[in-house]
């Protein structure tokens, strides 16, 4: 499918799923456990693995690492049902994990330390193979948004369009303050854990769904990514679904944050696919500058500046945050979102990220290891 909408044409509302990386931790101490084999396992005796489910969507699966499960959600497009299907997936997921003595723990990254076990997998073995160190100590947990999309170009059209507010994204999912034991000093220092991956980060103007995939192929082609499935870009189209898949966005500790990120990357691409339908140009802004929001945004999160999207100069989170919703109005207005999309970012500047509920959990508990406890049982 190709070519453009008229402007002013009535669309069906957008569908959004979302798919949650979850890590696997010891149900007394808190340490990341092995035994997502037997998770999953057990999950596929209660047919809730993709190869049991018909359906697009709703299911558990592997991921990476022996130490963390991904789920998944239908595609919805009322976010109260979105909301009850990720409580579900995660309440499945940890039942099946309590099976292994363990529990899940939405949160970027791990704050107690490990040594990862890749998944007896032939594609992940060649993957360790390929990238040595960075995939072996690769560890972190991301909350991935599907949006669905009417064509390849409309999905290029959006991603042109939405490549400078995706760093507000990250700020406000922000969730892995801690590192292989430690303070990392990052809000999300699974942004940074990312970067070490060739192809991870924002991405140039493509203009079209033809030059997106020449611009795969030559990627591909140089021999350094296995495949497509690496394109680990900050916004992709995606090789399964209609849908572009916005991926900046930390696992984020409360549901209710993650039903958040969901609403406003469908605002997003909602906006950018408007504009790409009215003719209207994307930002040309670099990459370079890009990355620089990203990574102002994993540093700072909402406890600081962030670069704003439109100027790239430093504003307040609180600035930055009321520019995207401000952006995206139209689109909420039009699902109806607005005022769940207001009191979720009321919630996140009263209450804090998961990255400041993490730290004000440890700073009560006085242990990183009570501390991941108490933070599994919240998940």
């Amino acid at each position: 499918m190709s070519g453009r909408q008229e402007v002013g044409t009535p669309t069906r509302i957008r569908t959004v799923g979302v798919e949650e990386e979850l890590l696997l931790v010891d149900a007394e101490t808190g340490a990341p456990r092995s035994v997502a084999s037997q998770v999953l396992r057990v999950a596929r005796r209660r047919g809730e693995t993709e190869e049991a489910n018909d359906d697009v969507g709703g299911s558990l699966g592997p991921e990476l690492q022996e130490q963390q499960v991904e789920t998944d959600t239908p595609p919805e497009e009322d976010l109260g049902m979105l909301e009850i299907e990720l409580g579900k997936w995660r309440q499945k997921a940890h039942a099946a994990a309590g099976e292994s003595g363990a529990l899940v723990l939405a949160s970027g990254t791990t704050p107690l330390p490990v040594r990862p076990q890749t998944v007896d997998d032939e594609r992940y073995a060649e993957i360790a193979e390929q990238f040595g160190l960075t995939a072996s100590e690769q560890l972190s947990c991301g909350c991935h948004v599907h949006v669905s999309v009417g064509s390849d170009d409309e999905a290029i059209g959006a991603l042109d369009r939405i490549r400078s507010w995706l760093p507000v994204l990250l700020a406000m999912s922000a969730n892995s303050p801690f590192w292989q034991g430690g303070e990392s000093g990052y809000e999300s220092y699974r942004s940074q854990v990312m970067t070490r991956w060739p192809t991870n980060g924002p991405t140039e103007v493509f203009g079209s769904g033809e030059a997106y995939v020449t611009h795969l192929n030559l990627l591909t082609g140089t021999g350094v990514p296995l495949d497509e499935g690496m394109a680990y870009f900050d916004a992709r189209p995606s090789r399964k679904y209609p849908t572009l898949e916005v991926r900046v966005a930390d696992v984020c500790l409360d549901p209710r944050d993650a039903v958040l990120i969901a609403a406003l990357a469908r605002g997003l691409v909602e906006t950018g696919a408007r504009a790409w339908a009215g003719g209207t140009e994307p930002d040309s802004v670099s990459v370079a500058l890009l990355r620089l929001s990203m990574w102002q945004a994993g540093r700072r999160g909402l406890s600081g500046d962030l670069l704003d999207p439109l100027t790239h100069r430093p504003r307040t989170a609180r600035d930055v945050v009321e520019s995207l919703l401000s952006h995206v109005a139209p689109a909420l207005d039009a699902t109806g979102d607005t005022e769940r999309v207001r009191e979720g970012v009321e919630r996140l500047f009263t209450h804090g990220t998961g990255s400041v509920r993490q730290r004000a959990i440890l700073a009560e508990e006085g242990r990183l290891d009570r501390a991941v406890v108490r933070l599994a049982e919240l998940t």
